[in-house]
This record gives C-alpha cells, structure tokens and sequence, in this order.
C-alpha cells in the first residue's frame, strides 16, 4: 500500500504544478495595478531558498536517524523548526500574524508526520508507515485548505496535488537512505528540489497576482 501511494503521489505531480501555475497567473485582485517583475523574481529567490532548507533540513534529520547519531539529529530538528518558523514569517506582511502562526502550526503537523515515518522507516514498522502516511495526507489537505481559503489563485486540489508530491519525495527518500541507495537516492534529491522550486515559484506567482501593490 505504501509504495502505491508513493506511486501515484508522484503521477500528481505531472499536472498539479500546471494548474496552480495557471491559477496563480490569473488577473490581478486590483483592477489596473500590476505586480513588479523584478520584485516578484526577488521574492521567488527568496522563497526558494526558504524551501529548499526544509527539504535539506529534513534530509539532515533523516541521514542522523539512519545514522543512529541522536545529538546529530537534534541539531537537524532545531533547523526544521528554525526554517519552519522562516517560512511561516514570510506570509505575514501579507495575512498577519495569526495566519503565520497558524501556517507554521500546520507545517509543525507535516514535520511530525514525515519524523513519524522517519522513525517507522528506520524500525521496519510497517503498520506505523501506514499511520504515518494517513497523518500526512490529512495535514496536506489542512494546509491546502489554509492556502486556498487565504489565496483565491491557489485552488486547494492544485496545492494539494503539490503537497502529496512533496511528501512522496520524502518518504522514497527515507526508503533510499535506510537501504544505503545512495545512487537513487541523489536522483529524488534532484527531482526533490525541482520540485520544492515549483512550490515556491506557485506561492509567489499567487501573492502577486493577489496583492499586486505589495510588488
């Protein structure tokens, strides 16, 4: 079951970022106003930046798990929750602070989801992978509906689509890693980031197509 999830969570990921691209290229929310390239590319850097130490913070935690190396592991965790923290930051000059608050409470709730895989990954505990992956896709469809609630440009079935891909990413690579597939493993990092750079790229193209003003 969990490799068929794995599966067809990466199948998503052929058309989910097509559809929140589009979504977020739809006309701006004040009529006439029009979003700085130049900023919005600067913000696009800057949330890429911001997600890719998400997907490398976790992958510290994973490789110190895999490891057996318990004080390796705490410094990684102190940077998801560090970077966590970052990321939430970043929507509060556009949603306030209870909505960061609240985004970095939900991305909280995906970090213990994925550690909790983590951890039945490296025990073998197939039963708790399952739990694990139900807890993930129910956190994914709660930050979908944040973000789509929040943002008209971002429809929840596209950032849905987005979030399971990015968890299937997770999940193999905690496989590879267990099994010492170093080779396949370089392979999903490379799918990882590109990927992780469409999410970024999908949030920034639906803040400025909402908050034109703000760019």
């Amino acid at each position: 079951m969990r490799h068929s999830w794995i599966m067809v969570s990466l199948a998503v990921l052929m058309f989910s970022p097509v559809a929140c691209a589009h979504s977020a290229s739809s006309p701006a929310g004040a009529p006439g106003v029009q979003a700085n390239p130049l900023k919005v590319a600067d913000t696009k850097s800057v949330l890429r930046d911001l997600w890719l130490g998400h997907i490398l913070a976790i992958r510290n935690v994973a490789v110190a798990t895999m490891d057996k190396n318990p004080s390796a592991r705490e410094a990684a965790e102190q940077g998801v929750v560090a970077n966590a923290q970052q990321i939430a930051g970043a929507i509060e000059p556009f949603y306030g602070k209870p909505a960061s608050d609240k985004l970095f409470t939900l991305l909280a709730g995906h970090y213990g989801a994925v550690r909790d895989h983590l951890d039945a990954t490296a025990s073998g505990n197939q039963a708790q992978q399952e739990a694990a992956v139900k807890q993930l896709t129910a956190n994914a469809s709660e930050i979908a509906t944040f973000l789509s609630t929040a943002n008209p440009h971002l429809p929840k079935e596209a950032v849905m689509g987005l979030l399971t891909a990015h968890a299937a990413h997770h999940l193999t690579q905690f496989q590879q890693l267990k099994a010492g597939d170093y080779p396949h493993e370089a392979a999903t990092w490379t799918g990882m980031k590109s990927h992780i750079y469409v999410v970024a790229d999908a949030l920034t193209d639906a803040l400025a197509a909402q908050f034109p003003n703000k760019f």
